[in-house]
C-alpha cells in the first residue's frame, strides 16, 4: 500500500546546499547542491509541503545576524522559485543550547504548531546525526542523505539498522516520490 506524502522536512545545510565547517555568512557563501533545488520542486509539483529546520547556530556564535540569514534564504527562494519551486516555512533555532536546538525535537513540535499540521511519520532529510536523532525523537521517519556531513554520518554506530540512506536531495526524492506512487 503506498504511503501518501504530504509533507517532508528538511535540513538546509548539507542537504540542499553545500555545508561549510566556516558557516555560511552571506549569500554569496550560499551555494546549491546540484539538482536539490529542482528535487524540492518536484516535492512541491506533486503537492507535498516543504518545511526547512535548521539550527543556524551561527547567528547564537555572532558570525551573522538576522538580516544576513533573511538575505542568505532570500537568495534560496529566489533559486528554487526559478524552477517553480518554494517551501511552506524556514524554521530555524540560533541558541547554542535548548529545546529547539536539534537533535531535540523542539524545532519539529514549532512547525507543527505554527503550520497547523502534524508531522508525525513524515521524512526528515538531514545530513548529520543531530537530524537523524531529532527526527526519531519526534516519531518522523529519519532519511540520511551523503551530501554535507552525510558521508561521514552514514559510517555511524548511532544511526538505526534499517535506515534509508541516498547518495544526495534529489535521489531521496526521487524514492519518496515513487513510494507514494506506488
Amino acid at each position: 500500500m503506498a504511503k501518501t506524502l504530504k509533507i517532508v522536512v528538511m535540513d538546509r545545510d548539507g542537504v540542499i546546499n553545500e555545508e561549510s565547517d566556516e558557516f555560511i555568512k552571506s549569500p554569496d557563501e550560499w551555494i546549491p547542491i546540484e539538482g536539490s533545488l529542482e528535487a524540492i520542486a518536484r516535492l512541491n509539483q506533486a503537492k507535498v509541503k516543504v518545511f526547512i529546520a535548521s539550527n543556524q547556530s551561527g547567528i547564537g556564535r555572532k558570525f551573522l545576524d538576522y538580516e544576513t540569514l533573511n538575505e542568505i534564504h532570500r537568495k534560496m527562494l529566489v533559486e528554487l522559485a526559478q524552477f517553480g519551486g518554494h517551501v511552506s516555512g524556514i524554521f530555524i533555532c540560533p541558541n547554542l543550547k535548548g529545546h529547539c536546538r536539534k537533535p531535540n525535537p523542539g524545532m519539529l513540535a514549532d512547525i507543527e504548531r505554527r503550520s497547523g499540521l502534524t508531522l508525525k511519520k513524515s521524512p526528515l532529510i538531514g545530513d548529520s546525526l543531530r537530524d537523524i536523532e531529532a527526527a526519531m525523537a519526534f516519531g518522523l521517519e529519519p532519511i540520511l542523505v551523503r551530501t554535507g556531513n552525510g558521508s561521514v554520518t552514514s559510517h555511524s554506530k548511532l544511526l538505526p539498522k534499517k535506515m534509508l540512506v541516498f547518495e544526495n536531495l534529489s535521489a531521496a526524492v526521487d524514492f519518496l516520490l515513487e513510494r507514494s506512487a506506488a
